[in-house]
């Protein structure tokens, strides 16, 4: 069975670390027969100076049709206006595959400086609705000015889309604590005191949810004592599920205090395809001077592979997964082996070398 990725390289460092990526995962697919095709796509700075948006018809099209979708960062702050062809690439794909689940794990890392002792969580955010205007609207966008000097913005919170967040973290929680014989705890984030009914409408999908997981143990938090909690003592949390912008913003957090936002991967997941993403921006004042750090995206993909093992049954591209996620571990214990972000001076090309030196001795 073949499978066909879409890689998109996206803006600033975005073409250096995706030739990284694309490297480990064509070494994986020749040496564990993955059969593995990728197909590259404009988008972007450089899409919208070839075809007048950053985000062409084509390339849609293609990642409808493809198995899996590689995204690199994209400078979307600094995009024109939507009537201007100025696409979120990522907004756009995400509705348009219906991607309703982000999921973004955190964990520290034996040799890496960070901010945080004994962190190993994942972050499931709800990826089509809540406060982000540009994809909460069947048409139009939510956020407005009726006059001047006024704006309003909606949130929009439904039952179907918390109903089946809670699910894909609930679910996430039992394989885990399948694989790890351990009790684990699922934390629902919101701000209930304030927005009693759209988060009572996300909490009540929680609960309704976790009265079917009996082994899981099931905790609601507010989302500004999470923040504190997370600088606090990470440890707690093992699955945090919650809406839209809180889960973006508390999975920087999260990152940021293990070590880097270069080393947060990111998985864009619905019922039938899935988008790896780098958590972190496209950093232009870095672009192409081989410093960046390739990690997000490397792990990013590590996870789009594990995902389309377990959807396709394909256990050699879980067997990939795994040696990736391994190989990164044993990569960052060796000081050499960091880049600018981690303290160190490796070049983005090292980096990769080196990773795929370690994944060769793995196999």
């Amino acid at each position: 069975m073949t499978i066909n990725l879409i890689a998109f390289d996206g803006d600033g460092i975005g073409p250096e670390i995706m030739t990284s990526t694309i490297e480990v995962i064509d070494f994986l697919s020749t040496k564990l027969s993955l059969d593995v095709n990728i197909e590259k796509e404009l988008i972007g700075v450089k899409s919208l100076k070839a075809f007048g948006t950053t985000l062409p018809e084509k390339a849609l099209l293609k990642s409808k049709e493809a198995d899996g979708i590689i995204l690199g960062p994209v400078d979307h702050n600094n995009y024109p206006a939507k009537s201007e062809g100025g696409l979120n690439p990522s907004g756009v794909l995400r509705i348009e595959l219906d991607l309703f689940a982000n999921i973004r794990p955190a964990k520290n890392y034996n040799n890496v400086q960070s901010l945080s002792k004994n962190m190993d969580l994942i972050i499931v955010r709800e990826n089509t609705e809540g406060f982000y205007a540009d994809r909460n609207m069947v048409d139009g966008n939510g956020e407005f000015s009726p006059v001047e000097g006024v704006g309003l913005a909606f949130r929009k919170i439904t039952k179907k889309a918390s109903l089946r967040i809670a699910e894909e973290a609930f679910n996430i929680a039992n394989n885990i604590a399948l694989s790890r014989d351990k009790k684990i705890k699922v934390h629902a984030i919101h701000k209930a005191n304030v927005m009693r009914l759209t988060d009572g409408i996300f909490l009540d999908a929680c609960r309704q949810i976790s009265s079917k997981y009996n082994d899981i143990h099931y905790e609601e938090m507010l989302v500004d004592a999470c923040a504190a909690h997370i600088v606090r003592d990470s440890s707690q949390f093992d699955i945090i599920v919650t809406t839209n912008m809180f889960g973006d913003i508390l999975s920087d957090l999260a990152t940021e205090l293990s070590g880097s936002l270069g080393l947060a991967g990111s998985l864009n997941s619905g019922e039938n395809q899935a988008m790896a993403q780098a958590q972190h921006g496209s950093a232009n004042d870095i672009a192409g001077k081989n410093i960046a750090n390739p990690i997000s995206l490397i792990l990013s993909a590590s996870m789009l592979l594990n995902w389309l093992g377990e959807k396709r049954k394909l256990e050699n591209f879980i067997l990939a997964s795994s040696l990736i996620n391994n190989s990164v571990i044993k990569l960052l214990a060796n000081d050499k082996n960091l880049t600018k972000d981690l303290g160190g001076t490796a070049s983005t090309q090292e980096i990769t070398k080196k990773l795929i030196n370690i994944l060769n001795h793995y196999i």
